[in-house]
This record gives structure tokens, C-alpha cells and sequence, in this order.
């Protein structure tokens, strides 16, 4: 996908699915503002997203703060003059069976995966109105169209992110800005890789593909959505899955 000289923030960088994008928007062109709360990890991704011959502009903050949110829209803008592509990547997991769930790991979960994502789309909506061009991309989960045991806080709040981002793609579609959801399955991950082979066996027997999903299989999905190729997708969940939940 062709994205030369578009500028992208992707929230959530300094690991994961989330610095796998980063990179992949960086190899279709873009520059890239990496943000995380983790401020050390974003130094390794911006030195390799400037081997790709791009720039990369990083930004340590927390997607629970609205100020913060808004703050970066205003650090990116002077600093690249425009932005085009929003990766609402950010988010956490608090696992626990319904009936051991403290109040405030469901709260921590809403405070980065929802109201993250809500802080992080209002802030940049402006300046994408002004500019008649956006690319506003959530990065949902199976879990938010099928629910998981023990992630009754996870499913519901990516199950939100689903229900904000068809909103948003309703209300501005009029003027040039998509929003759309990318809903990853199993990934392999550092995560997944932690967990004891026979689980892990378990995992992968109900994946008709019979494997687990790769970071790049995500990021793939999300070069798209971020492409002039979709322009005309907007309101949509891509399912990333295997063959998991269709």
C-alpha cells in the first residue's frame, strides 16, 4: 500500500502488535508518531523506523488523558504540519473471572480501551475536518464479537471500540475521514508465547486456519484501511482470525 509521506500516529508503540505497525506504516511510506506510555521503548522503534528512511516522532503519554491526547495532536502538528492516519492501538488486560473482578480493573480496562480511544479520535477530528481527509483505524479484538472467559472487562470494552468507531464513521464519512476496526484473533505474541504448549494446542485446535495469527497479518489489514485503496470502506470490522468467529 502507498502511503509516501502521509504522517500516522499509532498509539501503543513500543511493543507488540502495535510497534509492528508502526514499522509497516513506515515501510508504505509514512512518517510516524510513536506514542506509549512507556517512554524507554519507543527509542528502538524510532531508531528502525529511521532506518526505513522514515521519520519517526515519539511521544510518551497516557490515552486516559484527554489533555495528553490533545497535547500530542498539538506536538504533531507543528512538528509535521498535518496528520492523516490514527491507529487506536493502546490497551490493556486486567483477566479475571466475572465473579473475582474488582472494580477497578474493570475501570483500568474502560480507561485505556475505550475512553483511550475516545480521547485519542476526538483530539485529532479537528484538524482531519480541516484538512477534508482522515484515516481513523481501532484496533478491536475477536473477543469484542465473540466474549472470552475471564475477559469479561476486555470483550466489553473492545465491543465499545466496535460500537464508537461505526458511529464515527457515520457522522463524518461526509468529509473525506474513514473509520474503521481491525479485530485481531489469536496473535502470536510474547504473550501467547508464555503460555504452556498444551493450552497454547488448545488455542490453536479451535483456529480453522489450525495457527496462530502473526502481528504482521494485523498490521497487513491496517496498511489497507490506512490506503487511498479504501476509500470508499468505512463503518466496517476487518476480522483478522484464521476463520476463528465469521
Amino acid at each position: 500500500m502507498n502511503l509516501a509521506d502521509k504522517k500516522a500516529i499509532v498509539t501503543g508503540a513500543a511493543q507488540g502488535i502495535g510497534k509492528t505497525i508502526a514499522l509497516e506504516l513506515a515501510r508504505c511510506g509514512a512518517d510516524v508518531v510513536v506514542t506509549d506510555i512507556n517512554a524507554q521503548g519507543l527509542d528502538p522503534l524510532v531508531a528502525e523506523i529511521a532506518a526505513l528512511g522514515r521519520r519517526a516522532l515519539p511521544i510518551a503519554m497516557d490515552v486516559a488523558s484527554l489533555a495528553q491526547c490533545e497535547d500530542m495532536v498539538k506536538a504533531v502538528l507543528q512538528d509535521m504540519g498535518r496528520l492523516d492516519i490514527l491507529v487506536n492501538n493502546a490497551g490493556i488486560t486486567r483477566d479475571t473471572l466475572l465473579v473475582r473482578m474488582k472494580e477497578e480493573q474493570w475501570d483500568q480496562v474502560m480507561q485505556v480501551n475505550v475512553k483511550g480511544t475516545f480521547n485519542c479520535t476526538k483530539a485529532v477530528i479537528r484538524p482531519m475536518l480541516k484538512q477534508k481527509y482522515g484515516r481513523i483505524i481501532a484496533i478491536s479484538s475477536v473477543t469484542g464479537a465473540m466474549g472470552n472467559p475471564g475477559q469479561a472487562n476486555y470483550s466489553a470494552s473492545k465491543a465499545a471500540v466496535i460500537g464508537f468507531t461505526k458511529a464515527v464513521a457515520r457522522e463524518y464519512a461526509h468529509s473525506g475521514i474513514t473509520a474503521n476496526a481491525v479485530a485481531p484473533g489469536f496473535i502470536k505474541t510474547a504473550m501467547t508465547d508464555a503460555i504452556p504448549d498444551k493450552e497454547r494446542e488448545l488455542m490453536i485446535s479451535q483456529i480453522p486456519a489450525r495457527q496462530l495469527g502473526t502481528p504482521e497479518d494485523v498490521a497487513h489489514a491496517v496498511c489497507f484501511l490506512a490506503s487511498d485503496e479504501s476509500s470508499y470502506i468505512t463503518g466496517q470490522v476487518l476480522h483478522v482470525n484464521g476463520g476463528l468467529y465469521t
